[in-house]
């Protein structure tokens, strides 16, 4: 699986080649190495080989095209799969979700220019009792391969619905992937309108998403009382949606210990019991954002403009992705997201460990004197340049 690796160091190589200068290359390694650490706090005044100030420039006022590191990735992403594709048959799931990226303070910043100086911020919003970034994201999961494709940022209550953004999402999943395979969209309840199940119905998928337990029926009955007189995997019509689903309902154990009856639907019919199990699988985009928040610290932005955080959020997803395809040349059975971050470390960024390492004896090397050591750097002579004098 050494080739998943070289396809990794391919995408590097190929990112560095997109910035217009070696400065720039330099804080995109310096970047790439803060969020590598797996701590949860890629604060850009902890870097030891850029300062923060540079870094901030780097993302918020130097001219590199944005747009093309998103589609240098997505070009490695299609040449990883097309040689390590699972069998033809694997579906191809689609989650989408809504996540916070809590923040304080005002943020005026990254509000946008109005008549009104005191209109609330566009993309700091409150909802669900929650203040910060509020993103809708398109998660793909093939095989073993994970890849968050794109997001969308909610710019609050008027303008477009979190459901609409979702819409949108959809089109945005490559063709590529979806020409043999079934594809089965997963979301969650806020996702089980009518508009987004006719938009998954309408592209031949298969859609598995939660809904309320007061959503009406055609016969004017609602969910609820459909378990009392039913059974799951029976075949339905919601009220506004022309085509059948098939329902089932499971009893999900909260935190508090009380439990709470879940209604899940779909467009295809499978079985009640399958159908639960399969929408069960929706928490494999929870996970991913309990890691890509508190490993590799998505949340933790705080650029001066909306194109830095834009950057942020960018770098941070192929961070990831990285590091997912350096733990997938791995034997390990079990995903250590520290343990495969350093291994990324080491193989991709390299100068960044190095770098480290020198500042790191610079400040240290008084605790040498004091025990009578000198450290010394001396560079290795090119033995391939001296065996070329031979000749």
């Amino acid at each position: 699986m050494e080739t998943i690796v070289g396809h990794a160091q391919s995408l590097v190589y190929s990112l560095l080649c997109l910035m217009p200068s070696a400065y720039q290359k330099a804080s995109l390694n310096a970047l790439f190495g803060l969020f590598l650490e797996a701590l949860g706090h890629p604060l850009p005044q902890s870097t030891q080989v850029k300062s923060a100030s540079s870094l901030s420039r780097f993302l918020n006022h130097y001219a590199w095209s944005t747009r093309s590191v998103i589609r240098v990735t997505r070009q490695a992403i299609f040449a990883q799969l097309s040689q390590y594709r699972p069998r033809q048959d694997a579906p191809l799931r689609v989650l989408i979700d809504l996540t916070t990226l809590e923040k304080c303070g005002k943020f005026l910043h990254l509000s946008t220019p109005t008549e009104n100086p005191d209109a609330p911020d566009p993309w700091v919003r409150m909802l669900n009792g929650k203040r910060g970034l509020h993103l809708v994201v398109l998660y793909l999961n093939l095989g073993q391969w994970r890849i968050p494709w794109s997001f969308r940022v909610w710019r609050g209550k008027g303008k477009t619905s979190p459901a609409q953004l979702a819409c949108r999402l959809l089109a945005t999943v490559p063709k590529q992937l979806v020409l043999d395979a079934p594809v089965i969209v997963l979301a969650d309840t806020e996702f089980g309108t009518i508009e987004f199940l006719r938009a998954v119905n309408n592209r031949g998928w298969r859609a598995v998403v939660g809904v309320r337990c007061t959503r009406k029926l055609q016969d004017g009955s609602n969910l609820k009382q459909l378990y009392r007189r039913g059974k799951r995997g029976t075949q339905i019509k919601l009220e506004g949606i022309p085509f059948a689903l098939t329902v089932s309902w499971f009893w999900l154990k909260q935190a508090s210990g009380k439990r709470e009856l879940r209604f899940v639907v779909s467009t295809y019919p499978y079985s009640g019991v399958y159908l639960v199990r399969l929408g069960r699988k929706r928490w494999a985009i929870e996970a991913f954002f309990k890691t890509i928040k508190h490993r590799f610290g998505l949340h933790r932005f705080g650029q001066s403009t909306k194109l830095g955080v834009y950057r942020w959020l960018v770098l941070v997803l192929i961070a990831y992705l990285l590091v997912h395809w350096v733990h997938q040349s791995t034997a390990l059975p079990q995903l250590d997201w520290k343990t495969a971050s350093d291994l990324a470390m080491s193989i991709l960024f390299a100068s960044v460990l190095w770098f480290q390492l020198l500042r790191h004896l610079r400040k240290t090397v008084h605790i040498a004197a004091h025990y009578h050591f000198e450290i010394v750097l001396k560079s290795l002579p090119n033995l391939a340049y001296q065996e070329w004098c031979k000749i």
